[in-house]
């Protein structure tokens, strides 16, 4: 990580840009821009846990930075409603709950049904591509770009400091499910007059060539719910209105019902029929508990989980914990790429659904998904339309912002001007040129149930442990003058594979190192406890070879 370096106070007619999460990783997108004393935020989603983040539900961009000027906030910008966008929004209005939202209809409606969950009633306000609306400082133009979800947009952003542009996630389909594509000729237009600094999708910078078109998946799932010939499960994102669409689509073409499962699946598709972003034949949804009753081959259930959620349906599914069962004749179809942390979990999935007998179709066995990002050879049209001054590359890990800083170089960008930052890098846009100003301490916050922020890396670490190592305790009563035992050492173990008789080894080296604590003129309860810890400690790591989460309990007899 970058040395800490509190960046100077902001010069008049410049223009600060700070990312509080998404670079370095793929989520909790967001980005504050700053001029004049005035903030404006740019998306504010989560970024979900992996395997080594035991217990916790979802991870928020560190509000640190801006929790004390949430009053300078003029807005909130979201480029579309993806979870890693938007999902973090109840959370910061949490804090204060008046700042404006602004976002394309199906953006809001998410949003907004997200936020009644919380309990919250925002301010929004609606905007599509075309659109410029002032906000302080800041004047925000509205771009359509095309993306995995309708409604997506770029937006524009002019101050007195110069033009960004920010993309938000798009890629360059030229045969758009909903005919909705990247506005290329608004692109050509801002690089005529002149982008500053081009913050840009890198998700998929190091994949050569073109993202396929969305057109082609359709056929695909079709042909596999064709040949399957007993029950069909499709399991993707519950906000993928296009992959939802084809899915429907298929199940008609095959004389099938479509029974939606899952909460948020539910609730989603529910939002992008009502708005008619959602087309859905005549009697082919049904409820979830009516398609149960339904002959299988005559059923497909949308539902949720392909990234491995332990909660999510597939999941349940495998563990034997949800009502809907799979076998042999069934199919369950994974329409969706694999956010990167989560490949343990999914092939634990698909290798669970296979030993239930089902088969499984994946994006690397058929063409049942393609990315809503764009690829090198896009990105290298968006650099050569656009000649931005300065590019810095956002939503990404390393290797994908790297990438993307590398296309920009290759088409004729300065590379002192082409960034590779990480959450809290701090750029400031001054006279057509970008420089790093400093780099704030950013952490990751965690949301735990619910609880938000309380739990940190040591509680984790205490988690992995108990999970690897096991948990040993020990209860001694004492006489606190001398260290001499009372009751005990009595020693209760989980996680061990040992009977409990392989203590008796350690509880006679116990009361020997408290009674010479007691005659060294130790009288502290805290530290007899520290010596048990050690005793133990040192005990358990030579005879098994283990290092686990020791608990002393010691009390004055």
């Amino acid at each position: 990580m970058t040395a800490i370096t509190q960046p100077a106070p902001l010069a008049a007619g410049t223009l600060r840009i700070f990312p509080l999460g998404g670079l370095g990783e793929v989520g909790r997108n967001m980005t504050v821009y700053e001029q004049d004393g005035k903030l404006l935020i740019v998306d504010c989603g989560v970024l979900f846990p992996e395997e080594h983040q035991p217990g916790v539900d979802l991870i928020l961009p560190d509000f640190g930075p801006i929790r004390d000027r949430l009053d300078d906030v003029v807005g909130v910008v979201l480029t579309h409603g993806h979870e890693d966008h938007i999902g973090a929004v109840p959370y910061l209005l949490r804090l204060k709950a008046d700042i404006p939202l602004l976002g394309s209809k199906l953006t809001l409606a998410l949003v907004e049904a997200k936020l009644k969950e919380h309990r919250i009633k925002p301010y929004t306000h609606t905007v599509r591509e075309g659109d410029t609306e002032q906000l302080g400082p800041f004047e925000t133009e509205f771009v359509a770009v095309n993306h995995s979800i309708p409604d997506a947009l770029a937006v524009a952003i002019r101050t007195s400091a110069g033009l960004v542009l920010h993309t938000g996630d798009f890629k360059m389909d030229q045969l758009p499910l909903d005919d909705r594509i990247t506005d290329l000729r608004a692109f050509a237009r801002l690089g005529e007059e002149g982008v500053d600094a081009f913050l840009v999708d890198s998700t998929n910078a190091d994949v050569p060539g073109f993202t396929a078109p969305e057109r082609e998946i359709g056929p695909v799932i079709s042909q596999v719910i064709a040949k399957t010939t007993g029950l069909v499960v499709v399991a993707s994102f519950s906000s993928h209105v296009h992959r939802v669409q084809q899915v429907l689509d298929a199940a008609a073409e095959n004389g099938r019902k479509v029974a939606f499962v899952g909460r948020s699946m539910v609730r989603n598709m529910g939002i992008a029929a009502d708005l008619g972003y959602l087309q859905v034949p005549d009697g082919v949804v049904v409820p979830q508990k009516t398609a149960e009753g339904m002959p299988r081959e005559q059923v497909v259930f949308m539902s949720t989980g392909s990234q491995g959620e332990p909660m999510a349906v597939l999941s349940r599914i495998v563990n034997g914990e949800h009502r809907i069962e799979v076998g042999e004749d069934d199919t369950v179809i994974l329409a969706s790429s694999l956010i990167p942390g989560n490949e343990n979990a999914v092939f634990r999935v698909i290798n669970g659904l296979m030993q239930l007998g089902a088969k499984v179709v994946h994006k690397g066995s058929a063409k049942v998904h393609v990315s809503g990002h764009a690829s090198a050879g896009e990105l290298l049209y968006c650099y050569n339309i656009l000649r931005p001054a300065n590019v810095i590359p956002v939503h990404g890990e390393y290797r994908h912002l790297h990438a993307a800083s590398q296309l920009a170089i290759d088409t004729g960008v300065p590379r002192e001007r082409a960034f590779v930052g990480e959450n809290g890098t701090v750029w400031d846009l001054r006279d057509h040129r970008v420089t790093v100003a400093g780099q704030l301490e950013i952490g990751f916050v965690y949301v735990d149930g619910s609880s938000v922020g309380r739990i940190d890396e040591a509680d984790l670490k205490d988690r992995r442990i108990l999970a690897e190592e096991g948990f040993i305790s020990i209860f001694v009563a004492l006489e606190p003058q001398t260290g001499k035992v009372i009751v005990g050492p009595e020693i209760h173990a989980r996680g061990f594979a040992e009977e409990d008789s392989i203590f008796d080894d350690i509880r006679p080296k116990i009361v020997k190192a408290l009674a010479e604590a007691g005659e060294q003129g130790v009288r502290d309860q805290h530290q007899y406890q520290q010596v048990v810890r050690r005793t133990v400690g040192r005990w358990v790591g030579t005879r098994i070879r283990r290092r686990p989460m020791i608990v002393p309990v010691v009390i004055e007899a």
